[in-house]
């Protein structure tokens, strides 16, 4: 599941908009919802997330990476209950999930960098041939990124729940 508009559901506090101003040539503007170019917005929409769905969490059937919900159950029938709470947690507080980017029911999906299917969390194999296969050795900057990515790969992975 995926949340629609990601941090722009979230308002900004009417105290704080003065600091989200921007200028142009038609006036002063100011935001009402938090936009994407604020340093901290993911941490705090995924702060909200993890609140919101502690429980499930901890319940180890769902995974909330920012505005990506990920949902686990052995039965459709688990499945379908689970959705259920989900969306009834979603509801009260006007949290919108895009239907068009839903999948239910699936076997196997493909997540940032990681291949969840069943029971097992494994590294997407097309990424990491990537990896492998690139000229990093051969200059500096590219070692850099490539070292930066393996640094993102294995920190978001110690943040998954094993």
């Amino acid at each position: 599941m995926d949340c629609m508009k990601g941090f722009h559901q979230n308002g900004v506090k009417p105290s704080s908009m003065k600091l989200l101003r921007r200028i142009c040539h038609l006036g002063i503007y100011e935001y009402t919802r938090m936009p994407f170019q604020i340093k901290n917005a993911p941490a705090h929409f995924q702060r909200m997330m993890d609140t919101m769905f502690q429980e499930e969490i901890l319940e180890g059937w769902m995974m909330v990476y920012i505005d990506d919900i990920i949902i686990f159950a052995e039965t459709w029938e688990d499945n379908v209950q689970y959705i259920d709470r989900v969306l009834s947690k979603c509801t009260p507080i006007n949290l919108k999930i895009s239907q068009k980017k839903c999948n239910f029911g699936q076997q196997e999906l493909l997540g940032l960098r990681d291949k969840v299917s069943g029971l097992s969390l494994a590294i997407d194999q097309n990424k990491l041939a990537a990896v492998l296969q690139s000229q990093y050795q051969q200059a500096s900057k590219k070692c850099d990124l490539s070292l930066g990515l393996l640094a993102t790969i294995e920190t978001t992975s110690r943040a998954l729940p094993t």
